[in-house]
């Protein structure tokens, strides 16, 4: 089999999987270049941001932080506040990407959190390449992005129009993601560990610094309950 064959059969697989999340990618992107530009930003910023930065909860904070002062220190604690869930990405993917080649500077970069869900919880069909697979599903996740945000900016440089709530569309696309996985589990586990840590640790730490917290108790907690878990099928 020639390896654009392999390339083929990992993107008509991989694409299934991707549909959720170009629907809300789409509309967030929109929001996002539309937003930026109806701030007083040229065009061209929402979409050189979205390409380089690529971190949607950072790119809408990023458009405040441009009108402010410069304050390096403050940019860089607050970038790594919000994106610090990505370390714990990070380690979950280690053995996933272990052996796929150069695919894994993009697979790293492109590291968005859906393209991990999918990636982390996605069963790969017999027969295709696993890097192939989840490299696609991080590329069409990206395009997709940067497709709502050309269009978001194109769409404010013209009109004015109201995107208020539009961002639910990604708390939508998380529950989907996560009624999937349950739906595909045999038992519940670490599903359940996920829900009672993050409400605990949003009771004692409040809603504005629970996301930490919470995953520092769920990575303890699968890492101490791996075997069982692994045991019963449930994937980590």
């Amino acid at each position: 089999m020639s390896p654009k064959h392999h390339r083929a059969q990992a993107l008509q697989a991989a694409f299934p999987y991707t549909i959720p999340i170009l629907t809300g990618f789409v509309f967030l992107g929109i929001a996002y270049g539309y937003y930026m530009t109806a701030e007083g930003f040229h065009a061209l910023y929402p979409i050189m941001i979205s390409l380089t930065v690529y971190a949607g909860s950072m790119e809408f904070v990023t458009v405040g932080l441009l009108k402010e002062a410069f304050d390096p220190l403050r940019v860089l604690m607050l970038t790594l506040m919000i994106n610090a869930r990505h370390l714990f990405y990070g380690v979950a993917m280690l053995d996933k990407y272990r052996a796929v080649g150069r695919k894994k500077f993009f697979l790293i970069y492109g590291m968005a959190d859906e393209t991990f869900s999918v990636n982390c919880a996605a069963e790969i069909p017999p027969g295709v390449d696993k890097g192939w697979f989840m490299l696609w599903v991080t590329v069409l996740d990206y395009c997709y992005w940067q497709v709502g945000t050309m269009v978001g900016a194109a769409l404010g440089s013209v009109v004015r129009i109201n995107t208020e709530g539009l961002s639910f569309v990604l708390t939508a696309l998380f529950v989907v993601l996560f009624l999937e996985q349950w739906r595909k589990e045999k038992t519940h586990h670490s599903a359940l560990l996920g829900l009672g840590a993050t409400l605990a640790c949003l009771l004692i730490f409040g809603n504005q610094n629970f996301i930490i917290p919470a995953m520092l108790v769920i990575l303890a907690g699968l890492t101490l309950l791996r075997k069982p878990l692994a045991k019963e099928g449930e994937s980590l």
